[in-house]
C-alpha cells in the first residue's frame, strides 16, 4: 500500500510511502530542496546515480529530468519533505533583499544536483520542525508554511552563496546562456515561453538573442538537436528505436521515424 500526504502551500510536500518501493521519472520544473526523514532515495541524473539516506538533504536545480527510486529500509517507510520554490515565490522573496548585499560574483553551478552538508544545524532545525505533521491530522497554517519556505531559502543561501545565481536567475546579472540551457534541456517538453522565462528573458528578448546564435528557430533547433542525439544513441549504443524516440523528447514514433529519414536519408530502423 502506498500513502502520499501533501501539505499545500507554495509547493510544500510531505511524502510518505509504506511497504512498496516507488520509482518515477521526475521533470524538475522548479528549484527543489529535499530532506530524507527515513528510507532511501536513489536519484539518477544524466547517467549518474546518487543515493540519499536518512538525514540527508539535497538541492535539485530546476529544468532537469531525473529518475527517482524510493525505498523503504529496515522496516521504516520512505518519508521525505520537499520544498519547491516557484518563480513567483522567488521573485517575491527577491524584492525583500537589499540589492547592495547581492554577491554579484556568484556563479551558477552547472550541476543539477547538490548534496548539502548533513551536519548543518539549520537543516535539522528546519525539517525536524515539519516532521510532526507526518502523523498529524491538522495541516499547518499557510503562514507557518510560508515561513518554512523562507527559512529553506536562507538555508540554501547561507550554505553556498553561489546559489544566489541559480535561485534568482531571472535577474540580469545571472542571465542564463541560451545555448548552454538548450543543450542541457533539449529533451524536455518546454514551450517557447518556458524557455524564455527559464533563461531570464522576455519572449521577445529570447527570440532576439537566439537569432544571434542560430539561423534556425528555437523549435527547429530543438528538433535538429534531438535527431542528432537519437542518431548517436542508435549507432553507438544500439538502443531500440522506440526507446530512443521518447528518450530524446519526441512524443510520436511515426513522426520521429519520418523526420529522421528526411534528415539522414534512411529510417532509424535501418541505422541499426
Amino acid at each position: 500500500m502506498e500513502i502520499l500526504k501533501v501539505l499545500d502551500y507554495s509547493n510544500v510536500f510531505i511524502a510518505s510511502y509504506f511497504n512498496d518501493d516507488c520509482q518515477c521519472a521526475h521533470p524538475n520544473r522548479e528549484h527543489t530542496l529535499i530532506y530524507l526523514y527515513s528510507g532511501k532515495l536513489e536519484i539518477e541524473d544524466q547517467g549518474k546515480k546518487t543515493t540519499l539516506h536518512k538525514g540527508n538533504c539535497a538541492f535539485m536545480r530546476r529544468d532537469h529530468r531525473m529518475m527517482l527510486q524510493k525505498y523503504t529500509q529496515e522496516e521504516e517507510p520512505y518519508q521525505s519533505i520537499v520544498l519547491k520554490f516557484s518563480r513567483n515565490f522567488l521573485r517575491e522573496f527577491y524584492q525583500t533583499i537589499d540589492k547592495n548585499t547581492l554577491p554579484i560574483s556568484a556563479k551558477r553551478d552547472k550541476r543539477s544536483l547538490t548534496i548539502l552538508p548533513s551536519n548543518k544545524p539549520d537543516i535539522k532545525s528546519l525539517f525536524e520542525s515539519i516532521t510532526p505533521y507526518f502523523e498529524s491530522k491538522d495541516a499547518p497554517s499557510e503562514e507557518l508554511l510560508k515561513l518554512k519556505m523562507i527559512e529553506g531559502l536562507y538555508l540554501l543561501l547561507n550554505t553556498d552563496r553561489n546559489l544566489y545565481a541559480s535561485l534568482f536567475d531571472f535577474t540580469e546579472p545571472w542571465k542564463i546562456d541560451i545555448l548552454e540551457y538548450m543543450n542541457d534541456n533539449y529533451m524536455s517538453d518546454l514551450s517557447m515561453n518556458e524557455m524564455a522565462s527559464d533563461t531570464g528573458r522576455s519572449l521577445a528578448t529570447f527570440k532576439r538573442d537566439f537569432k544571434k546564435i542560430s539561423d534556425l528557430s528555437p523549435r527547429k533547433w530543438l528538433i535538429k538537436r534531438r535527431l542528432e542525439a537519437a542518431h548517436e544513441l542508435i549507432t553507438t549504443q544500439r538502443k531500440r528505436v522506440s526507446d530512443v524516440c521518447f528518450e530524446v523528447g519526441f512524443k510520436n514514433l511515426s513522426h520521429f521515424s519520418k523526420i529522421y529519414k528526411e534528415t539522414f536519408g534512411f529510417s532509424p530502423i535501418n541505422t541499426l
